[in-house]
């Protein structure tokens, strides 16, 4: 009877292994909608007051959009936030923000065995004031400013879309697009995705890379200072060149074709 007893007590123990990875994968399987920062109808918004002429945003894990505004409150930060989640077997989702100095602080906090969350966050800032990026996750726009934008993105798209001062541009894994710019200088990498600089003025200088995609820029008609090369991928340059020419653009890319062109041809 003894030797009976003992298999009984392996067999349910395996049935109620069986039975727990089982509600698991059904958790799992019915988490097949995602989270949409979109579907919040109830965002939140706070105003910050902002110390210096040059703004940090540290963010996390979320989609940001930037914009320059004739501010009516001197020296504050507008933000919006929309956010969409939810945990399964885990803690709650948290979404906090908070501001010291020139920092702006942006974090979502969001795991379990099944954890779906999804943020963004809209800051308006004041003309006048420069903004660095940092964002861990999460796509990055900006638009509208006048000083320089430092933005650079672990895992998501950056464009910057009107803008006329200086632009350092980066990204880990995305896209990067700088359309109607009148930045007197453009830097821009990406780790892996494509790169399209159109500028609405002549440069003195545009540096752009890839690790891994094609790269296009279009300038308006002058005579320019270039440097091509794709080690994997077609090179056309249609721009007037001269090597004494004060306007530089380096171009390079490991995999992937490069498209230097007058804007409109």
């Amino acid at each position: 009877m003894a030797r009976s007893a003992f298999p009984r007590t392996r067999s349910g123990s395996r049935a109620r292994v069986i039975a727990v990875t089982g509600a698991v994968v059904a958790l799992v399987a019915t988490a097949s909608a995602c989270s949409s920062a979109g579907d919040d109808k109830d965002p939140e918004h706070r105003s910050f007051a902002l110390q210096g002429r040059t703004l940090t945003v540290d963010s996390n894990d979320s989609g940001l959009d930037i914009v320059a505004v004739d501010s009516t409150k001197s020296g504050r930060i507008e933000v919006t936030r929309w956010f969409q989640g939810s945990v399964t077997m885990g803690k709650d989702p948290k979404v906090t923000w908070s501001m010291e100095d020139d920092r702006l602080e942006l974090r979502v906090k969001c795991s379990g065995v099944v954890a779906d969350c999804s943020a963004k966050h809209r800051i308006e800032v004041p003309r006048g004031v420069s903004v660095v990026v940092r964002n861990g996750d999460g796509s990055v726009s900006a638009r509208g400013f006048d000083q320089a934008l430092d933005i650079r993105s672990g895992d998501g798209s950056v464009t910057v879309k009107n803008s006329t001062g200086p632009l350092k541009l980066y990204t880990d894994d995305g896209s990067i697009r700088a359309l109607g710019v009148r930045s007197p200088q453009v830097r821009a990498h990406s780790e892996d995705g494509s790169v399209r600089l159109e500028l609405a003025s002549v440069p003195d200088l545009v540096e752009s890379s890839s690790d891994d995609g094609s790269l296009t820029i279009e300038l308006p008609r002058e005579t320019y200072r270039v440097t091509a090369d794709s080690d994997d991928g077609s090179v056309k340059v249609s721009v007037p060149r001269a090597e004494r020419s004060t306007h530089v653009v380096s171009a390079k890319t490991q995999d992937g074709s490069i498209r230097v062109r007058v804007a409109g041809e």
